[in-house]
């Protein structure tokens, strides 16, 4: 089985993010959504919020499966028995760090390969971190996010 690890905070995911899933979905057998857990780092919405909102926009994606993870990515992967990492590119700006961590788990596990994708072009500007500063001033995510997060950053804003 050609099992592939797509890593992120995803606080919260996006249609951007769900494009790269369902790219990744036709590469590979199974795409594990790896959900990043750091104590250090608070998010707006917990890590079982975030896996639920996930599997939840995922659910019609038969070949995915969605899990918490935490520490490094590469020992994650060769837990989960995956060959490759999928990471998702959406300017030249990404692309240096990127790069950088594409390297550094090359060194630390040369078996597990990193595949960059790009999202559709409408996404290209789109971050977790841009969604949620124009849900948090009143403004309309409904064309970036599904709508079970527009509902739940509603809820996160308001009390």
């Amino acid at each position: 089985m050609r099992r592939a690890i797509y890593p992120g905070s995803f606080d919260p995911i996006t249609n951007g993010h769900l494009d790269v899933i369902s790219r990744a979905a036709k590469l590979f057998d199974e795409v594990v959504v790896a959900v990043a857990f750091n104590e250090a780092k608070s998010g707006l919405f917990s890590i079982n919020e975030r896996i639920e909102m996930i599997r939840g926009a995922t659910g019609q994606i038969e070949n995915i499966r969605v899990s918490r993870f935490d520490g490094l990515l590469v020992s994650f992967a060769q837990e989960q028995n995956a060959c490759a990492v999928i990471r998702g590119l959406r300017a030249i700006s990404d692309f240096e760090f990127e790069f950088q961590m594409a390297l550094m788990n090359r060194k630390l596990n040369a078996s597990i390969e990193t595949i960059f994708l790009m999202p559709r072009e409408e996404y290209t500007y789109l971050s977790s971190r841009i969604v949620k500063e124009i849900a948090r001033l009143g403004g309309d995510v409904g064309a970036f996010v599904p709508q079970a997060i527009v509902e739940g950053l509603r809820e996160k804003f308001r009390g």
